[in-house]
Protein backbone atom coordinates (compact mmCIF):
# COMPACT_ATOMS: atom_id res chain seq x y z
CA UNK A 1 0.00 0.00 0.00
CA UNK A 2 2.26 2.76 -1.25
CA UNK A 3 -0.38 5.43 -1.86
CA UNK A 4 -2.51 7.10 0.79
CA UNK A 5 -5.92 5.41 1.07
CA UNK A 6 -9.11 7.40 1.41
CA UNK A 7 -11.01 5.95 4.34
CA UNK A 8 -14.24 5.48 2.39
CA UNK A 9 -12.44 3.52 -0.35
CA UNK A 10 -11.02 0.76 1.85
CA UNK A 11 -11.33 -2.72 0.38
CA UNK A 12 -11.57 -5.29 3.16
CA UNK A 13 -11.24 -9.05 2.85
CA UNK A 14 -13.09 -10.91 5.61
CA UNK A 15 -12.02 -14.45 6.56
CA UNK A 16 -14.68 -16.13 8.71
CA UNK A 17 -14.57 -19.94 9.10
CA UNK A 18 -17.57 -19.90 11.47
CA UNK A 19 -20.15 -17.87 9.56
CA UNK A 20 -23.24 -18.15 11.73
CA UNK A 21 -24.79 -16.90 14.98
CA UNK A 22 -23.24 -13.80 16.51
CA UNK A 23 -20.28 -13.92 14.09
CA UNK A 24 -22.61 -13.61 11.09
CA UNK A 25 -24.78 -10.96 12.76
CA UNK A 26 -21.65 -8.93 13.55
CA UNK A 27 -20.37 -9.04 9.96
CA UNK A 28 -23.78 -8.20 8.51
CA UNK A 29 -23.92 -5.12 10.72
CA UNK A 30 -20.37 -4.16 9.83
CA UNK A 31 -21.15 -4.30 6.11
CA UNK A 32 -24.37 -2.30 6.52
CA UNK A 33 -22.94 0.50 8.61
CA UNK A 34 -19.34 1.03 7.43
CA UNK A 35 -18.58 2.79 4.12
CA UNK A 36 -16.19 0.11 2.82
CA UNK A 37 -16.15 -2.59 0.18
CA UNK A 38 -16.21 -6.04 1.78
CA UNK A 39 -15.40 -9.41 0.22
CA UNK A 40 -16.15 -12.45 2.37
CA UNK A 41 -14.52 -15.89 2.40
CA UNK A 42 -16.58 -18.02 4.78
CA UNK A 43 -17.38 -21.53 5.93
CA UNK A 44 -20.60 -22.66 7.65
CA UNK A 45 -20.78 -22.42 11.46
CA UNK A 46 -20.11 -26.02 12.45
CA UNK A 47 -17.25 -28.25 13.66
CA UNK A 48 -15.40 -25.36 15.30
CA UNK A 49 -12.34 -27.40 16.22
CA UNK A 50 -11.76 -28.42 12.62
CA UNK A 51 -12.30 -24.84 11.53
CA UNK A 52 -9.74 -23.53 13.99
CA UNK A 53 -7.12 -26.10 13.05
CA UNK A 54 -7.47 -26.03 9.27
CA UNK A 55 -9.13 -22.78 8.16
CA UNK A 56 -5.71 -21.10 7.76
CA UNK A 57 -4.28 -23.53 5.15
CA UNK A 58 -7.72 -23.72 3.50
CA UNK A 59 -7.95 -19.95 3.06
CA UNK A 60 -4.25 -19.66 2.15
CA UNK A 61 -4.78 -21.96 -0.82
CA UNK A 62 -7.70 -19.82 -2.01
CA UNK A 63 -5.65 -16.63 -1.63
CA UNK A 64 -2.95 -18.01 -3.93
CA UNK A 65 -5.57 -17.76 -6.70
CA UNK A 66 -6.86 -14.33 -5.64
CA UNK A 67 -6.24 -11.51 -8.13
CA UNK A 68 -7.84 -8.63 -6.20
CA UNK A 69 -5.97 -6.19 -4.01
CA UNK A 70 -7.10 -5.40 -0.47
CA UNK A 71 -6.33 -2.69 2.07
CA UNK A 72 -7.18 -4.72 5.19
CA UNK A 73 -7.82 -8.36 6.11
CA UNK A 74 -10.31 -8.97 8.94
CA UNK A 75 -10.34 -12.32 10.75
CA UNK A 76 -12.17 -13.88 13.65
CA UNK A 77 -10.29 -15.98 16.20
CA UNK A 78 -11.24 -19.15 14.34
CA UNK A 79 -8.46 -18.19 11.90
CA UNK A 80 -4.90 -19.13 12.90
CA UNK A 81 -3.38 -15.88 11.63
CA UNK A 82 0.24 -16.90 12.26
CA UNK A 83 -0.16 -20.03 10.12
CA UNK A 84 -2.11 -18.14 7.47
CA UNK A 85 0.61 -15.52 7.05
CA UNK A 86 3.19 -18.28 6.69
CA UNK A 87 1.26 -20.21 4.02
CA UNK A 88 -0.44 -17.41 2.10
CA UNK A 89 1.08 -15.70 -0.98
CA UNK A 90 3.59 -12.92 -0.36
CA UNK A 91 1.14 -10.10 -1.13
CA UNK A 92 -0.84 -11.01 1.98
CA UNK A 93 1.95 -9.84 4.28
CA UNK A 94 1.74 -6.37 2.77
CA UNK A 95 -1.83 -6.03 4.05
CA UNK A 96 -2.61 -5.16 7.71
CA UNK A 97 -4.38 -7.96 9.59
CA UNK A 98 -7.12 -7.14 12.10
CA UNK A 99 -8.55 -9.83 14.38
CA UNK A 100 -11.82 -9.51 16.28
CA UNK A 101 -12.08 -11.57 19.46
CA UNK A 102 -15.71 -12.59 19.98
CA UNK A 103 -14.36 -15.11 22.49
CA UNK A 104 -11.14 -16.60 23.82
CA UNK A 105 -10.38 -20.24 24.52
CA UNK A 106 -9.08 -19.65 28.07
CA UNK A 107 -12.30 -18.56 29.77
CA UNK A 108 -14.73 -20.95 28.11
CA UNK A 109 -15.83 -23.41 30.82
CA UNK A 110 -15.32 -27.13 30.17
CA UNK A 111 -17.25 -29.75 32.09
CA UNK A 112 -14.00 -31.46 33.12
CA UNK A 113 -10.88 -29.27 33.33
CA UNK A 114 -8.63 -32.10 32.11
CA UNK A 115 -10.58 -32.04 28.82
CA UNK A 116 -9.35 -28.52 27.95
CA UNK A 117 -7.23 -28.58 24.78
CA UNK A 118 -4.70 -25.78 25.13
CA UNK A 119 -3.80 -26.02 21.47
CA UNK A 120 -6.76 -23.75 20.74
CA UNK A 121 -5.79 -21.27 23.46
CA UNK A 122 -2.25 -21.14 22.08
CA UNK A 123 -3.69 -20.45 18.64
CA UNK A 124 -5.46 -17.44 20.17
CA UNK A 125 -2.07 -16.27 21.48
CA UNK A 126 -0.10 -16.68 18.25
CA UNK A 127 -2.95 -15.05 16.35
CA UNK A 128 -2.71 -12.03 18.65
CA UNK A 129 1.04 -11.79 18.14
CA UNK A 130 0.76 -12.17 14.35
CA UNK A 131 -2.06 -9.63 13.87
CA UNK A 132 -1.50 -5.90 13.41
CA UNK A 133 -4.57 -4.80 15.38
CA UNK A 134 -6.89 -6.59 17.81
CA UNK A 135 -10.34 -5.79 19.14
CA UNK A 136 -12.09 -7.56 22.02
CA UNK A 137 -15.84 -7.36 22.53
CA UNK A 138 -15.50 -6.71 26.29
CA UNK A 139 -12.91 -5.90 28.94
CA UNK A 140 -13.77 -9.25 30.55
CA UNK A 141 -12.83 -11.04 27.33
CA UNK A 142 -9.56 -9.08 27.09
CA UNK A 143 -8.47 -9.54 30.69
CA UNK A 144 -9.29 -13.28 30.81
CA UNK A 145 -7.29 -13.67 27.60
CA UNK A 146 -4.26 -11.91 29.10
CA UNK A 147 -4.53 -13.80 32.40
CA UNK A 148 -4.90 -17.13 30.62
CA UNK A 149 -1.94 -16.39 28.37
CA UNK A 150 0.22 -15.49 31.37
CA UNK A 151 -0.66 -18.70 33.22
CA UNK A 152 -0.05 -20.85 30.17
CA UNK A 153 3.29 -19.28 29.23
CA UNK A 154 4.53 -19.77 32.79
CA UNK A 155 4.21 -23.53 32.26
CA UNK A 156 6.72 -23.60 29.41
CA UNK A 157 9.80 -25.49 30.72
CA UNK A 158 12.69 -23.52 29.19
CA UNK A 159 11.27 -20.72 27.02
CA UNK A 160 10.59 -17.15 28.08
CA UNK A 161 8.61 -14.53 26.19
CA UNK A 162 9.53 -11.11 27.58
CA UNK A 163 7.33 -8.23 26.50
CA UNK A 164 4.48 -10.34 25.09
CA UNK A 165 1.82 -8.61 27.21
CA UNK A 166 2.92 -5.10 26.27
CA UNK A 167 2.92 -6.04 22.59
CA UNK A 168 -0.63 -7.34 22.82
CA UNK A 169 -1.91 -4.45 24.94
CA UNK A 170 -0.42 -1.91 22.53
CA UNK A 171 -2.31 -3.32 19.57
CA UNK A 172 -5.61 -3.99 21.37
CA UNK A 173 -8.84 -2.07 21.90
CA UNK A 174 -12.26 -2.84 23.39
CA UNK A 175 -15.01 -2.66 20.78
CA UNK A 176 -18.47 -4.01 21.59
CA UNK A 177 -20.28 -5.54 18.63
CA UNK A 178 -22.81 -3.13 17.21
CA UNK A 179 -26.50 -3.96 17.36
CA UNK A 180 -29.10 -2.89 14.80
CA UNK A 181 -32.00 -1.91 17.03
CA UNK A 182 -34.09 -0.77 14.06
CA UNK A 183 -34.81 -4.43 13.29
CA UNK A 184 -36.18 -4.84 16.79
CA UNK A 185 -38.33 -1.71 16.63
CA UNK A 186 -39.87 -2.82 13.32
CA UNK A 187 -41.16 -6.05 14.90
CA UNK A 188 -42.89 -4.54 17.93
CA UNK A 189 -46.34 -4.34 16.41
CA UNK A 190 -46.16 -7.80 14.85
CA UNK A 191 -47.45 -9.89 17.72
CA UNK A 192 -47.13 -13.73 17.67
CA UNK A 193 -48.64 -13.96 21.16
CA UNK A 194 -52.28 -13.05 21.63
CA UNK A 195 -52.61 -9.96 23.81
CA UNK A 196 -54.36 -10.93 27.00
CA UNK A 197 -54.19 -10.42 30.71
CA UNK A 198 -51.42 -12.71 31.88
CA UNK A 199 -48.83 -13.06 34.65
CA UNK A 200 -45.29 -11.64 34.44
CA UNK A 201 -43.36 -13.21 31.56
CA UNK A 202 -39.80 -14.48 32.15
CA UNK A 203 -37.60 -14.60 29.04
CA UNK A 204 -34.63 -16.99 28.71
CA UNK A 205 -32.89 -16.53 25.34
CA UNK A 206 -29.52 -18.26 25.41
CA UNK A 207 -27.81 -21.17 23.68
CA UNK A 208 -29.01 -24.52 25.01
CA UNK A 209 -25.60 -25.56 26.33
CA UNK A 210 -24.08 -26.27 29.72
CA UNK A 211 -22.07 -23.00 29.86
CA UNK A 212 -25.33 -21.03 30.05
CA UNK A 213 -26.20 -22.96 33.23
CA UNK A 214 -29.80 -23.88 32.34
CA UNK A 215 -29.90 -26.25 35.32
CA UNK A 216 -29.85 -23.37 37.81
CA UNK A 217 -32.45 -21.44 35.84
CA UNK A 218 -34.97 -24.27 35.50
CA UNK A 219 -34.46 -25.63 39.01
CA UNK A 220 -35.32 -22.14 40.23
CA UNK A 221 -38.40 -22.11 38.00
CA UNK A 222 -39.49 -25.43 39.53
CA UNK A 223 -39.10 -23.98 43.05
CA UNK A 224 -41.00 -20.78 42.27
CA UNK A 225 -43.78 -22.78 40.65
CA UNK A 226 -44.07 -24.99 43.74
CA UNK A 227 -44.29 -21.85 45.88
CA UNK A 228 -47.31 -20.79 43.85
CA UNK A 229 -45.79 -17.70 42.24
CA UNK A 230 -47.54 -16.53 39.12
CA UNK A 231 -45.39 -16.31 35.98
CA UNK A 232 -45.18 -17.39 32.35
CA UNK A 233 -42.16 -18.48 30.31
CA UNK A 234 -40.70 -17.74 26.89
CA UNK A 235 -37.67 -19.94 26.24
CA UNK A 236 -35.70 -19.15 23.09
CA UNK A 237 -32.14 -19.80 21.95
CA UNK A 238 -30.23 -22.08 19.61
CA UNK A 239 -30.41 -25.78 20.40
CA UNK A 240 -28.27 -28.65 19.16
CA UNK A 241 -28.56 -32.42 18.64
CA UNK A 242 -26.97 -32.89 22.08
CA UNK A 243 -28.42 -30.63 24.75
CA UNK A 244 -28.67 -30.67 28.55
CA UNK A 245 -31.48 -33.02 29.65
CA UNK A 246 -32.96 -30.29 31.87
CA UNK A 247 -34.69 -28.77 28.82
CA UNK A 248 -36.92 -31.77 28.22
CA UNK A 249 -37.61 -32.05 31.94
CA UNK A 250 -38.58 -28.36 32.07
CA UNK A 251 -40.81 -28.64 29.01
CA UNK A 252 -42.88 -31.26 30.84
CA UNK A 253 -42.86 -29.83 34.37
CA UNK A 254 -43.54 -26.25 33.28
CA UNK A 255 -45.93 -26.95 30.42
CA UNK A 256 -48.65 -24.94 32.17
CA UNK A 257 -46.33 -21.89 32.26
CA UNK A 258 -44.97 -21.95 28.72
CA UNK A 259 -45.88 -19.39 26.05
CA UNK A 260 -43.08 -20.50 23.73
CA UNK A 261 -40.36 -23.13 24.14
CA UNK A 262 -37.77 -23.64 21.40
CA UNK A 263 -35.61 -22.14 18.70
CA UNK A 264 -37.15 -19.42 16.53
CA UNK A 265 -36.26 -20.45 12.96
CA UNK A 266 -35.75 -16.89 11.67
CA UNK A 267 -34.31 -13.78 13.26
CA UNK A 268 -37.53 -11.87 12.58
CA UNK A 269 -39.54 -14.48 14.46
CA UNK A 270 -37.03 -14.40 17.30
CA UNK A 271 -37.19 -10.62 17.61
CA UNK A 272 -40.99 -10.66 17.70
CA UNK A 273 -40.99 -12.59 20.97
CA UNK A 274 -38.66 -10.22 22.87
CA UNK A 275 -41.18 -7.42 23.56
CA UNK A 276 -43.46 -9.94 25.29
CA UNK A 277 -40.99 -10.61 28.08
CA UNK A 278 -41.11 -8.61 31.30
CA UNK A 279 -37.81 -9.89 32.70
CA UNK A 280 -34.77 -11.31 30.91
CA UNK A 281 -32.69 -13.72 32.97
CA UNK A 282 -29.15 -15.08 32.81
CA UNK A 283 -27.57 -17.73 34.99
CA UNK A 284 -24.54 -18.04 32.69
CA UNK A 285 -21.20 -19.49 33.69
CA UNK A 286 -19.72 -18.01 30.53
CA UNK A 287 -20.49 -14.77 28.74
CA UNK A 288 -17.95 -12.70 26.86
CA UNK A 289 -20.46 -10.00 25.93
CA UNK A 290 -24.21 -10.57 26.23
CA UNK A 291 -25.79 -9.55 22.93
CA UNK A 292 -28.99 -11.56 23.51
CA UNK A 293 -29.57 -9.86 26.87
CA UNK A 294 -28.97 -6.38 25.44
CA UNK A 295 -31.48 -6.99 22.64
CA UNK A 296 -34.07 -8.14 25.18
CA UNK A 297 -33.42 -5.11 27.39
CA UNK A 298 -33.90 -2.80 24.40
CA UNK A 299 -37.27 -4.54 23.89
CA UNK A 300 -38.24 -3.57 27.45
CA UNK A 301 -37.24 -6.60 29.51
CA UNK A 302 -35.82 -5.75 32.93
CA UNK A 303 -32.56 -7.74 33.34
CA UNK A 304 -31.50 -9.94 36.24
CA UNK A 305 -27.93 -11.08 35.66
CA UNK A 306 -24.96 -12.55 37.58
CA UNK A 307 -22.57 -10.02 39.10
CA UNK A 308 -19.63 -11.47 37.16
CA UNK A 309 -18.40 -12.21 33.62
CA UNK A 310 -19.04 -9.30 31.22
CA UNK A 311 -22.26 -8.13 32.90
CA UNK A 312 -20.83 -5.68 35.49
CA UNK A 313 -19.24 -3.59 32.74
CA UNK A 314 -22.53 -3.42 30.83
CA UNK A 315 -25.23 -3.00 33.51
CA UNK A 316 -25.50 -1.18 36.84
CA UNK A 317 -25.46 -3.13 40.10
CA UNK A 318 -29.23 -2.86 40.57
CA UNK A 319 -29.65 -5.35 37.70
CA UNK A 320 -27.10 -7.84 39.04
CA UNK A 321 -27.29 -10.56 41.68
CA UNK A 322 -24.57 -12.15 43.80
CA UNK A 323 -24.18 -15.92 44.09
CA UNK A 324 -26.92 -17.27 46.35
CA UNK A 325 -29.30 -14.36 45.72
CA UNK A 326 -30.85 -15.45 42.44
CA UNK A 327 -34.04 -17.15 43.61
CA UNK A 328 -34.93 -14.48 46.18
CA UNK A 329 -34.23 -11.63 43.75
CA UNK A 330 -36.32 -13.20 41.00
CA UNK A 331 -39.19 -13.96 43.37
CA UNK A 332 -39.17 -10.32 44.44
CA UNK A 333 -39.26 -9.14 40.84
CA UNK A 334 -42.21 -11.39 40.08
CA UNK A 335 -44.13 -9.91 43.02
CA UNK A 336 -43.37 -6.23 42.56
CA UNK A 337 -41.15 -5.63 39.53
CA UNK A 338 -42.12 -3.97 36.28
CA UNK A 339 -40.71 -4.14 32.78
CA UNK A 340 -38.69 -1.17 31.53
CA UNK A 341 -40.32 1.76 29.80
CA UNK A 342 -38.98 2.81 26.40
CA UNK A 343 -36.85 5.64 27.80
CA UNK A 344 -35.08 3.41 30.33
CA UNK A 345 -34.57 0.63 27.77
CA UNK A 346 -32.95 3.03 25.34
CA UNK A 347 -30.75 4.61 28.01
CA UNK A 348 -29.38 1.18 28.98
CA UNK A 349 -28.62 0.05 25.45
CA UNK A 350 -28.10 2.94 23.04
CA UNK A 351 -24.32 2.95 23.40
CA UNK A 352 -24.28 -0.48 21.73
CA UNK A 353 -26.12 0.73 18.64
CA UNK A 354 -24.32 0.60 15.31
CA UNK A 355 -25.18 4.27 14.85
CA UNK A 356 -23.01 5.03 17.89
CA UNK A 357 -20.25 2.45 17.33
CA UNK A 358 -19.70 2.74 13.56
CA UNK A 359 -17.26 5.65 13.89
CA UNK A 360 -15.14 3.74 16.40
CA UNK A 361 -14.90 0.83 13.99
CA UNK A 362 -13.84 3.18 11.22
CA UNK A 363 -11.08 4.50 13.48
CA UNK A 364 -9.97 0.92 14.22
CA UNK A 365 -9.69 0.08 10.53
CA UNK A 366 -7.95 3.38 9.77
CA UNK A 367 -5.29 3.04 12.48
CA UNK A 368 -4.30 -0.42 11.25
CA UNK A 369 -2.26 1.01 8.36
CA UNK A 370 1.37 -0.13 8.45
Amino acid sequence: MNDPIHEESLKILVLEPYYGGSHKTFLNGLMRHLPYTFDLLTLPARKWKWRMRLAAPYFAEILHKEKKQYDRILCSTFVDVATLRGLAPSWVNDVPFLTYYHENQFAYPVQVEDERDFHFALTNVTTALASDKLAFNSTYNFETFLNGTSSLLQKTPDMKFPGWEEKIRDKSTILPPGIDFLQLISTKNNDPVAKMSRPPVILWNHRWEHDKNPEQFFETMFELDQQGLSFALIVLGQSFARQPSIFQEAKKKLAHKIIHFGYAPTRQQYLRYLPHGDFVISTALHEFFGLAVIEAVRAGCRPLLPCRLSYPEIFAKQYLYEDGEFQARLAGMLRTGKRLDATAAQALTQRFSWTVLAKRYQQWFACAAH
